[in-house]
């Protein structure tokens, strides 16, 4: 699979769309080498994995890793897995299932509808501000700052205590990406102790003072006397942060770059902004998908195509190709932002289908109407580039003007 499937090359990274679609003509999986992992990229293949309990994002609720045939994660990234482990993406019942509970119970349908005017607000204000400039870069203005400040507002951080958040998530979102280099890893063990260590003191301030927000929520939900811990609760915040924005970010910035591409897909958004953006975001979101490989354990043995899978091996499911499959979307290389049926999985499935998904799209969809209402004519002044990363992907910049 070396000579199609190659997610460090800068030709693939450009367009992995072509490569996706020869893995799949090759078959349902393959075993690819240099990640040790196989790759499963038919949507049918990909919706039913992350619903199959014989596979599980963590194998330590049931083996040890001498049990499951791997090793320990190095002491030199504890800080780090004891973050990650403790969240609920990284859970699997029964912790799972008592953690997603009680932060259902804080983190409500209606805590997202209440968000929706200061969403709107503050999308608008910062196109305001792009667009008193004459344009700039649209991630720098727009797409980063705006789910940084909608969760940080959610979980009730001060505005003065903002700024390292985005530099923490991108650290720590850096040992999601295949196989990464030491000196990432250095960086999001280093993130994770300081982003830990400023919770922690956010807590105890909390506990003595709740305030209406969702870190106090968090530290009082409760059922049937069980609570969430303190490192629960730590590892709830930063889960929410760098998926609730780091997806969000990405798909600005994708999206629009897509729109760009397609220049009468554009027209007719700007067109019919009311009638077309609630599927736009959809589309885009299926389009250039955000997080493009999303990676599961198998916990016992399982087969696909003939193929049997063992106990111990790891399936890296390729979101990307997934949203592409020719027997699912019609046309899947064709941008339509009126499509009707569009049953990506840029959010996964299953048990641990994202939690932030109405957050996510009521963020996409208040800063597309912003745009599209304060800078009709918006338009790219130089060819993006991309960040050099698969998993989680997207650009550096996107400079636009006005």
């Amino acid at each position: 699979m070396d000579d199609v499937f190659d997610p460090w090359s800068p030709e693939f990274l450009a367009d992995p769309t072509p490569a996706y679609a020869e893995l799949r003509a090759r078959g349902r999986v393959h075993w690819f080498e240099p990640t040790q992992q196989w790759l499963v990229g038919h949507h049918g293949d990909v919706s039913a994995l992350l619903r199959d309990r014989r596979l599980g994002r963590s194998y330590q609720h049931r083996f040890s890793h001498e049990e499951f045939g791997r090793a320990a994660p190095p002491p030199e990234h504890e800080a780090f897995h004891v973050l990650n482990d403790s969240g609920m993406l990284d859970l699997e019942p029964p912790d799972h299932t008592r953690i997603r509970r009680l932060v259902s119970k804080a983190f409500t349908p209606r805590t997202v509808s209440a968000l929706v005017p200061y969403v709107e607000q503050l999308a608008s204000r910062l196109v305001a501000g792009l667009v008193a400039e004459g344009g700039g870069d649209l991630l720098a203005s727009v797409a980063e700052p705006l789910p940084v400040a909608v969760i940080a507002h959610l979980l009730g951080i001060p505005e003065s205590d903002r700024a390292p958040l985005r530099p923490w998530s991108a650290d720590i979102c850096g040992m999601y990406e295949l196989n990464p280099p030491p000196d990432v890893a250095e960086r999001a063990v280093r993130a994770s102790v300081e982003f830990s260590s400023y919770l922690r003191d956010l807590i105890a301030v909390r506990r003595e003072k709740p305030g209406d927000d969702l870190l106090s929520g968090l530290i009082a939900a409760h059922d049937d006397g069980e609570r969430l811990s303190e490192q629960e609760v730590i590892s709830t915040c930063v889960l929410l942060l760098n998926a609730g924005h780091e997806a969000t970010v990405n798909a600005t910035t994708n999206g629009w770059y897509a729109l760009f591409s397609n220049p009468a897909q554009l027209a007719a958004l700007r067109a019919d902004p009311e009638g077309l953006v609630p599927s736009a975001v959809e589309e885009l979101l299926r389009y250039d998908t955000p997080l493009q490989l999303f990676e599961r354990w198998v916990l016992d043995d399982i087969e696909i195509d003939g193929v049997r899978i063992r106990r111990g091996s790891e399936i890296a499911l390729l979101f990307g190709s997934a949203n592409h499959d020719p027997a699912v979307f019609a046309r899947p290389e064709q941008l339509d932002l009126g499509r009707r049926e569009n049953p990506h999985i840029s959010f996964s499935a299953g048990i641990h289908y994202c939690i932030g998904a109405p957050l996510a799209r009521l963020e996409l969809a208040a800063s597309m109407r912003a745009l599209l209402a304060q800078a009709p004519r918006l338009r790219p002044v130089a060819e993006p580039e991309r960040r050099p990363n698969f998993v989680m992907r997207g650009l550096r910049d996107l400079l636009v003007e006005v």
